[in-house]
């Protein structure tokens, strides 16, 4: 009985792990302040709600590569696919619902958005795992063009070019109105983008998150422990694919509109963007860098209209080259710094 016991007992290799687990697992005050400093910007900046929203959306995108990219090493242009996919789904179902029908419900809108972006991600995902990053980028690109021109080409479900129109959403819980002041989007957005980064935070610093920095880092070796790595990498890049699919929901219900433009391959471009500016394997990163990459268009947009694409490719240029690991490898070497020269002293 005393040896049944004592071989019940975790291990202390099994204590240490559960303890850095738990620690990783921790919110810090750095990330209760970046999340309160959301909520208040509602009540600091009310005529720009639909700007805050926008960014809200931009940065669930952004997150959505960075689970690919920033953990499981997945380049990837094909995000957009997923995105304008979401974006028509929650569309035409709002749109044929009238507020009227079941799924004219936002909330089960997105639900349903993210889950046809995810299909469409799970049976792409086999293609993805075969050959190296150079292929995998290719074969990312060659869906999401083939969606693009999909798109074009159903006017009848679509509208094409001319985009999908009418789209009239139900009340959030048949409550709370969409308005023309962006109110209801931010709160919306901003939620929706919470709920989904909580769940993200968990799953990147899990076990299965561990696993797939392993994958990352040397796919060969992990695979020659016995880990699932092809079944590991198909499951990430089918979550990352909802994410996306959820973030294009969320547009098409806040501006009550769907365009071909969701699905174009800048919208995959400027998300990777998003994500090189904030800095990949943070989760923060994505938001972080939809916040710059919106706040610097619209700024140099108003300055010089022309070339705000230029000054912007200047600062993605100075950032690679001196800046490396983005805004948050930047604080975060800071902070290193910081550390070690306390550290005599102390």
């Amino acid at each position: 009985m005393t040896d049944q016991t004592i071989s019940t007992k975790p291990s202390p290799e099994a204590i240490a792990a559960r303890s850095v687990l738990l620690g990783r697992a921790r919110w810090g005050w750095p990330e209760i302040a970046f999340w309160a400093i959301a909520v208040a910007l509602y009540f600091l900046m009310p005529t720009k709600l639909m700007l805050l929203s926008e960014i809200a959306i931009l940065g669930l995108l952004a997150l959505s590569i960075d689970l690919v990219l920033g953990f499981a090493g997945i380049v990837t242009l094909g995000q957009g696919a997923f995105f304008g996919i979401g974006a028509y789904t929650a569309g035409l179902l709002a749109r044929y619902g009238m507020g009227e029908a079941p799924w004219s419900d936002p909330l089960l809108g997105l639900l349903i958005s993210g889950g046809v972006a995810a299909a469409l991600g799970f049976v792409t995902s086999f293609l993805v795992l075969r050959g190296s990053d150079l292929t995998r980028l290719m074969v990312t690109l060659g869906v999401a063009l083939i969606v693009e021109e999909l798109v074009n080409q159903m006017k009848w479900l679509t509208g094409g070019s001319d985009g999908l129109q009418g789209v009239m959403p139900s009340a959030v819980m048949g409550v709370w109105e969409f308005d023309l002041y962006g109110k209801t989007a931010y709160v919306y957005s901003l939620t929706v983008l919470f709920v989904l980064f909580v769940i993200a935070r968990r799953i990147v610093k899990s076990p299965f998150g561990l696993s797939l920095l392993a994958i990352k880092g040397n796919p060969l070796r992990t695979r020659a422990i016995g880990m699932p790595v092809n079944g590991r990498l198909v499951l990430i890049y089918t979550i990352a694919a909802f994410y996306a699919g959820v973030a294009g929901g969320l547009v098409a219900q806040t501006t009550q509109f769907a365009s071909p433009d969701y699905v174009a391959f800048h919208r995959s471009a400027d998300a990777l963007l998003m994500l090189v500016f904030g800095g990949a394997g943070h989760l923060y990163g994505g938001l972080i860098g939809s916040v710059i990459f919106r706040v610097m268009q619209d700024v140099l947009g108003n300055i010089t209209p022309q070339y705000w694409q230029f000054w912007l490719g200047m600062m993605l240029v100075l950032l690679v080259l001196f800046i490396r690991g983005g805004i948050i490898g930047l604080l975060m070497k800071m902070r290193g710094r910081i550390m070690r020269n306390r550290g005599p002293s102390a």
